[in-house]
């Protein structure tokens, strides 16, 4: 019998309408098990460890990540993979920065939650639930008994994703992930068809986990007009080590002088600017155009195909492990966890 440990931290999934309030308020695991009968008929060994108070997930944190990390880390013999309750709007974010903290993960570690609250009718937080579950203790039947999804992932509306190239894109849609760079990994219908030759290969290197974490960075997001006091007041912050810099199509920003020198002192001061795009599909390519060279120049770091929580979470992953500037940025642009596909220069 497969053993699971269920961790549950909050969100949707945990919620039930109170009368009094007219309003959704979190409930404990307990209440979440008893509208979910079904566990007890999967023929799996689960243990829950529940966080009191739940979190919102408007309110995780890195600090949340690290104690996630931690509950892995002390318990990782004794179970043979996690799920982690989640909720949905920060989900992408806590898969990306767990994908990244577990090096060498040989567990499947799987991310749920849901839309609708557990106790409506209509839930999808029981398909969700008992869904992953049922991921989280698959193995192959080769003789091996290695788990068939060596990684962090998020299970949603019958698709199974890579944690670190989610996306939640749709708040009303019980299909509310995608992962526009990269295919699903399985899809549950009658059975769950796993896609292998896009799942990472199990490790032979025993778990490895990080625990630090660098939260000094910031984000600029072009868009046409942007003034310069308001990217000077962006760049400006204390002793700031990193920038997630949004740029429009294949990484291209405008041209104007002061752009180009606000870009070049913050780098000279320091930091690390990582150019990612705000189309959802696509990839950066410093150099292709004219209007990007000028950041090759000036030391921007490609961030390719990353999503944004990709790219958020390692940042402060990379910035956290003492590295030079130089190995930085080297291991910004190398695929860690299957987070980017890298691509030549133009």
């Amino acid at each position: 019998m497969s053993k699971i440990l269920i961790i549950y931290t909050g969100g949707t999934v945990g919620m039930i309408y109170d009368d009094k309030t007219k309003a959704l308020r979190p409930i404990g695991f307990n209440e979440i098990r008893n509208n979910l009968p079904e566990l007890y008929r999967m023929g799996i060994d689960f243990y829950v460890y529940a966080f009191n108070p739940p979190i919102d997930s408007s309110d995780m944190q890195p600090e949340i990540w690290v104690e996630l990390a931690s509950i892995i880390e002390d318990r990782y013999d004794r179970y043979d993979g996690f799920v982690i309750l989640h909720g949905s709007d920060t989900m992408a974010f806590t898969a990306s920065a767990l994908s990244f903290m577990l090096e060498n993960l040989s567990k499947p570690v799987i991310l749920t939650g849901s839309q609708l609250p557990i106790g409506k009718i209509r839930t999808d937080a029981k398909e969700n639930i008992i869904t992953a579950m049922e991921i989280a203790c698959s193995r192959h039947n080769n003789g091996s008994q290695a788990s068939m999804v060596p990684e962090v992932c998020i299970y949603f509306d019958f698709s199974l994703f890579r944690g670190n190239r989610s996306k939640k894109y749709n708040a009303e849609k019980f299909e509310a992930f995608y992962t526009m760079n990269y295919p699903q990994l399985a899809e549950a219908g009658i059975d769950i068809k796993y896609k292998q030759q896009f799942i990472l290969p199990t490790p032979s290197a025993p778990l490895k986990v990080h625990k630090e974490l660098e939260t000094n960075i910031t984000v600029l997001k072009l868009f046409p007009g942007i003034t310069r006091s308001a990217v000077e007041a962006i760049l400006s912050v204390p002793g700031l080590k990193g920038v997630i810099m949004e740029t429009f199509g294949s990484g291209n920003t405008n041209t104007q002088p002061w752009f180009i020198e606000s870009i070049k002192k913050v780098i000279d001061n320091g930091a690390i600017v990582v150019d990612i795009t705000q189309c959802d599909g696509g990839s950066v390519e410093l150099g292709k155009y004219e209007t990007s060279q000028h950041l090759v120049e000036a030391g921007v770091v490609s961030g390719h195909d990353m999503t944004f929580e990709a790219a958020v979470t390692k940042l402060m992953f990379v910035l956290g492990q003492g590295l030079t500037k130089a190995e930085c940025k080297k291991m910004i642009e190398t695929s860690l966890r299957g987070e980017l596909t890298p691509i030549e220069v133009y």
